[in-house]
């Protein structure tokens, strides 16, 4: 039985390969918690079950159509999945929606950072659909786990995360411009 980090709980630290671009030699990066926390932003890591799927890709091309969204609001959009590195790379270069990725691709394949989030599904060993918003201070915000066979909501993650960054009291149904509650 998994035990998912949630609510209040640190971040793990980690340091994975992740791919970066499909130009020649300069495909892979290594990725690491700190460099993330020192940059001062928030971040959202997303993690997906396996490379060459089909509901996979829809996700992914979609968090890539907001990456200006995350970025405009001082967010690291980080996606995920305990394949490896190169398994990452060759289905970038094969699926037409995953080429011009403009946000890393972590290769948890040790499977250690999955494990430790308690996200890694128990028969297939591979990581459910969990989104995860971290504040600047590495705290998680916010968790989001699907079953393997259900995509998520970009525009949902976008939501919470706005509304998170207010840090006022916001009501069901809230989006950004929105007046929030007062106590």
């Amino acid at each position: 039985m998994n035990k998912t980090l949630s609510l209040g709980a640190q971040f793990p630290d980690f340091t994975k390969k992740a791919v970066v671009s499909i130009e020649k030699g300069k495909e892979f990066y290594d990725l690491n918690s700190e460099e993330i926390r020192n940059s001062g932003k928030w971040m959202v890591m997303f993690w997906w079950p396996k490379d060459f799927t089909f509901v996979c890709p829809t996700e992914i091309a979609e968090f890539n159509k907001a990456y200006t969204d995350f970025e405009d609001r001082d967010t690291i959009l980080i996606g995920a999945s305990t394949d490896s590195e190169f398994v990452h790379a060759a289905w970038r270069r094969d699926h037409e929606d995953l080429r011009d990725l403009r946000f890393p691709m972590l290769a948890d394949t040790s499977k250690s950072l999955a494990t430790e989030l308690g996200i890694l599904e128990q028969n297939e060993k591979v990581a459910y659909r969990a989104t995860f918003i971290v504040d600047p201070q590495g705290t998680i915000r916010w968790v989001s786990l699907y079953d393997l066979n259900v995509g998520r909501n970009v525009k949902e993650v976008l939501r919470v995360l706005d509304a998170l960054q207010t840090d006022e009291l916001c009501p069901c149904n809230w989006t950004k411009g929105e007046a929030t509650l007062t106590a």
